[in-house]
């Protein structure tokens, strides 16, 4: 009786697991969706005005630079949404955007789900012009607009879900509040490489939309590879990335695609 219940059990849960998937916009990978995305966006919204207060937090404000990652943003962010418009995705994807410059020696640059971006002047030299800045800020909001954040809690509740379905997923809002620290430290998630490399993907054709010329995406990842060099640990940025080598190589084979979308 037990083997039976334990059966129907794991059908049951495959069956969900299966059911439960959505779709990555442009590249139509299939997603494991448990956790409601609105749900993520609004713990995600917390989490970042908690980070943006803090008094540890030094927001830039009315500098050249702070107006450059609130400009360029922008265009990306407002190019997407027309994209997504114009092609049958609703407004699900006009996210109450938010643009914001961290003084900051560390080499990194963030998009918490909902559009909430945050670029550290770390990285900045590496950046140098508008080209380099929207490769970094493309690739950040990719994560966002494919619900990377929301596909790795659903990962982990899947691998947590055990004997209850329904008692994992209706913890997925506590889980969310603990994958990003909301009440306390902000703590971001480690998208895995095949996700950081759908980003770089979207990235490129994002900034492409934007205005941007794609094809100076591949000058930055040069410059932060060189960057790395002599550096005992790679910046926070790349700590989950693909390698150098096949990142250039992977965005360099992708340049006709988003070449498509450029718009000069």
């Amino acid at each position: 009786m037990r083997r039976l219940k334990r059966s129907s059990g794991l059908c049951l849960l495959f069956v969900f697991l299966f059911v439960a998937c959505s779709k990555v916009p442009l590249t139509g990978r299939k997603q494991l969706s448990l956790i409601n995305e609105n749900q993520i966006q609004q713990e995600a919204g917390q989490a970042y005005t908690e980070f943006l207060n803090d008094p540890k937090t030094e927001v830039v404000r009315g500098s050249d630079d702070a107006q450059r990652v609130k400009t360029i943003g922008s265009r990306i962010a407002s190019a997407i949404n027309t994209y997504m418009t114009q092609n049958g995705y609703g407004d699900q994807y006009n996210y109450n955007w938010e643009f914001n410059l961290i003084e900051s020696k560390e080499i990194n640059a963030w998009c918490m789900p909902g559009g909430k971006v945050a670029v550290y002047t770390g990285i900045l030299p590496i950046t140098k012009d508008d080209a380099g800045l929207a490769t970094v800020m493309g690739h950040e909001i990719a994560h966002a607009i494919a619900h990377h954040a929301s596909e790795r809690a659903s990962q982990y509740v899947a691998a947590q879900l055990g004997g209850g379905v329904l008692d994992a997923t209706t913890k997925g809002s506590q889980l969310i509040g603990q994958l990003y620290g909301v009440g306390g430290q902000l703590v971001l998630l480690r998208y895995s490489r095949k996700q950081e490399s759908e980003a770089d993907r979207l990235g490129l054709i994002f900034m492409a939309m934007a205005g941007y010329n794609p094809d100076r995406a591949v000058d930055f990842w040069e410059r932060m590879s060189n960057a790395k060099q002599g550096s005992e640990a790679p910046p926070e940025f790349l700590s989950t990335h693909p390698s150098d080598e096949t990142r250039i190589r992977q965005i360099q084979k992708r340049l006709p695609e988003a070449r498509t979308y450029y718009k000069k």
